[in-house]
């Protein structure tokens, strides 16, 4: 059992690492962003649906269900847009110190989707978050659109990541991903269209080391990477989970500063806003661990 147990811990922190190595995957990789995420989307599309396939999981939904796994399509395509973008504006490092926002952002949206108030701690490290990006700006302003664009991607991954948290309770996680792949290639190929001046030869032709980039980001960073995570939940607690991830900047900076010393060693106001926005993040989640089971404790004793 115990021997299971660290398997599983294991297998969770090489997914992390994973996410951590899709920012350098971003650097590696030559082509714009808007035809990255299109490959990104459409391959891990096709895998998903192999796997559906092999699963044998019904694809049936109703045309309300569609438009709004299209809307969160759309949503997951952004983000990923202003992440590589952040990336070839400014750096990994960069792009990963503002991706830690995200947590912030959650506090701040999720109270009104689950219509709850915010709590009291949520503003308090949303407070130290700012001064951490603030301290991560004013060191690095150089980087300003990159910063920009971090932050949006950000709050776009935060604004997702709650819908999902909503459509889970009605629909297998395998489904939810599958529609919203297809439906950012759907978006994504509509604007291209209307505002790209549509698809050309040199849209289809990458480098060698470009398709082969790719590939590992649409199938180890995104397909196996969901369908990892999804088994990993039925052995770790989801808070566990959630909680692990916020190191994914932490691997994909040290990832980034062993493989692009020149490009992302950063001045000491990054490194203390970086570690702010982290500590943050990380208390938010123990402090939100320890009273829901302090509220689980007090309501189970007063049921017995």
């Amino acid at each position: 059992m115990q021997n299971a147990k660290l398997k599983n811990y294991l297998h969770l922190h090489f997914l992390i690492f994973i996410a951590g190595f899709t920012a350098i995957l971003g650097e590696l990789i030559t082509i714009g962003s808007i035809p990255l995420v299109w490959y990104r989307m459409l391959m891990a599309g096709l895998l998903m649906f192999l796997y559906i396939r092999i699963i044998k999981l019904k694809l049936k939904v109703d045309k309300r269900t569609m438009l709004k796994f299209f809307a969160a399509g759309v949503i997951i395509a952004l983000h990923w847009i202003t992440f590589f973008e952040a990336i070839k504006q400014s750096n990994i490092s960069i792009t990963l110190g503002m991706f830690s926002t995200g947590a912030f952002f959650a506090s701040f949206i999720e109270p009104l989707f689950y219509r709850r108030r915010i709590i009291w701690y949520e503003i308090v490290f949303g407070i130290i978050v700012i001064i951490g990006v603030f301290l991560i700006t004013h060191g690095e302003l150089k980087y300003i659109n990159g910063i920009i664009l971090g932050v949006v991607s950000a709050l776009l991954s935060s604004l997702f990541a709650v819908i999902n948290g909503t459509f889970i309770q009605k629909h297998s996680a395998t489904l939810i991903s599958f529609y919203e792949f297809i439906s950012g290639v759907v978006f994504l190929t509509l604007f291209i269209l209307v505002f790209k001046g549509g698809f050309n030869a040199e849209f289809f032709t990458l480098s060698g080391s470009d398709w082969i980039y790719l590939g590992i980001l649409a199938s180890v960073c995104t397909a196996y990477a969901f369908i990892g995570s999804v088994k990993v939940m039925k052995y770790i607690s989801p808070y566990t989970v959630v909680l692990s991830y916020n190191l994914e900047p932490v691997y994909g900076i040290t990832l980034a500063l062993l493989l692009f010393p020149e490009t992302e060693t950063m001045g000491p106001e990054f490194y203390y806003g970086a570690i702010l926005v982290l500590l943050a993040v990380l208390l938010d989640g123990i402090f939100k661990n320890v009273i829901s089971y302090r509220d689980r404790k007090r309501n189970r004793y007063k049921i017995d």
